[in-house]
C-alpha cells in the first residue's frame, strides 16, 4: 500500500503542529496557490462540480500514461477557505502517482487539525473535494 505523497503529509504535519490560533491564517495561504483557470474556460469542460461545497467548486484529475495525477481546479477568489483546500491538495499532490493520492486518508483536513478552526460544513466541502478527486481517479485505473 503506497503512502501518501511526501509534500502532502509534510503540509498536514505543519498544520498539525501549529497553534490553534494560526491554523486559519495558515489555511488561507494556499487559497493562492491554485491559478485561475483561463479566460475561456474551454479548460471547464470534463470537470466535476462538488455540489457539497457551499460555492460553485469544480474539479478535474487527470491520471496520465506515467500515471502521475495532473488535479485542475476551479473556485472563485471570493471563496478563500474552498480555494485553500484545493491549494493544499494542488501543493500536496503535485506530481504524485494515482496509487499516492488514493492512499490519502479521507479524514485528512481533521487530521491537519481544521475541524477545530473552521465550521464542519467547510470540513464536509473539503472532504468531498477530496473524496471526489480519489473517485475520478480510481475510475481511470479502472
Amino acid at each position: 500500500m503506497a503512502d501518501m505523497p511526501a509534500r502532502l503529509a509534510e503540509i498536514v504535519d505543519e498544520f498539525a503542529a501549529a497553534p490553534r490560533d494560526l491554523v486559519l491564517e495558515m489555511l488561507l495561504e494556499y487559497a493562492d496557490v491554485i491559478p485561475s483557470l483561463p479566460v475561456d474556460a474551454a479548460e471547464r469542460e470534463g470537470m466535476e462540480q462538488v455540489p457539497e461545497c457551499q460555492t460553485a467548486f469544480f474539479l478535474r484529475a487527470r491520471v496520465t500514461p506515467e500515471r502521475t495525477v495532473e488535479t485542475l481546479f476551479d473556485c472563485p477568489p471570493e471563496a478563500p477557505t474552498t480555494r485553500a483546500f484545493a491549494g493544499i491538495l494542488a501543493e500536496g499532490l503535485a506530481d504524485a502517482s494515482a496509487e499516492e493520492v488514493l492512499a490519502v486518508p479521507d479524514d485528512l483536513y481533521q487530521r491537519m487539525g481544521l475541524a477545530q478552526a473552521i465550521s464542519p460544513l467547510r470540513v464536509r466541502g473539503g472532504t468531498a473535494i477530496l473524496g471526489r478527486l480519489k473517485r475520478q481517479v480510481r475510475e481511470q485505473l479502472a
